[in-house]
């Protein structure tokens, strides 16, 4: 039996759950106070943990999770951009602060974990879950191995390029698919063409009588099914899964991602896919997998 804290860290908020042999018991998000600088964040955090620990009396681990690349093995956040992190040591901060074994992880990878040992992917050798939501990134299996790659940066699926002459993307290229099915890139088109303020959300629900909402809506699962079918390509998946806050469509996006890849993939066998079971959840269930292993 085990209880750990389990914290997900957003550019909007910090979402955290104390987790009990893998079973999350009351969530809750405050607002990452982003505004207020990279030390505030790390109060943030600070302060959540704090409250969850004294909730639960005592606990056996802190998992916290956030975008950007990640050294995990040595428990430091190198760099998050919309955080404003550069070179964290959370591991130690909070091991220090508290007294119990703490882990950090890339947020996606976290969740592919996730769904690796509860979800669709498990004993799956060959599998790609992505997760879609301000921006795009997958974690890789291969031969029933998590695959990050040599500098730690494999499964940046939302920087395929897309679109080669297509928008410019902060990274620096041009096109790529998080520029075009990203939840934030699907408000933003949608903005820059209707003049209307919509979340993703709301594009969604104005599919069956928007038309303009209809167009960024099929640029988008066209964008990804193209990346899914040259990932396909290249590693042969067995399984494709959709994760992340966009999945929250449901068929609306899994079944023209589909149609999209299999018009793709044409002489070989296409790989299903699926949405991800663990739903909004996946991320937190990670983290807390990401504790445990330190327990």
């Amino acid at each position: 039996m085990s209880t750990v804290v389990a914290v997900d860290v957003g550019g909007t908020g910090i979402k955290a759950a104390l987790v009990r042999d893998r079973v999350p018991g009351r969530e809750f998000t405050v607002p990452t106070p982003v505004a207020e600088g990279p030390d505030a964040i790390i109060a943030a955090i600070r302060a959540t943990v704090a409250g969850l620990i004294a909730t639960a009396g005592a606990v056996d681990a802190i998992g916290v999770i956030a975008p950007g690349p990640v050294d995990a093995p040595n428990g430091i956040f190198v760099s998050a951009v919309n955080l404003g992190w550069n070179n964290v040591p959370m591991r130690a901060i909070l091991r220090d602060e508290f007294g119990v074994p703490a882990a950090v992880e890339h947020d996606v990878r976290a969740a592919g974990l996730a769904e690796r040992v509860l979800g669709l992917t498990r004993g799956v050798r060959d599998a790609l879950t992505v997760t879609i939501g301000t921006g795009i990134a997958g974690l890789i299996t291969a031969r029933g191995e998590s695959i990050i790659g040599a500098t730690a940066l494999g499964g940046e699926i939302g920087h395929i390029p897309v679109h080669p002459e297509g928008e410019p993307c902060p990274c620096g290229a041009r096109g790529c698919l998080e520029r075009y099915a990203s939840a934030s890139a699907i408000a933003r088109r949608y903005e820059q063409l209707s003049g209307r303020r919509a979340t993703a959300a709301d594009c969604v629900a104005l599919l069956p009588d928007d038309p303009i909402a209809r167009r960024v809506w099929d640029e988008a699962t066209v964008a990804l099914g193209l990346a899914l079918a040259t990932y396909t390509m290249l590693l042969d998946p067995a399984l494709i899964v959709l994760g992340g806050g966009l999945a929250n469509a449901g068929a609306l996006l899994r079944d023209p991602v589909r149609s999209e890849l299999a018009r793709r993939v044409t002489w070989r066998p296409v790989p299903a896919v699926e949405l991800s079971p663990l739903g909004g959840r996946a991320g937190l269930l990670g983290a807390a997998l990401v504790a445990e292993a330190v327990i």
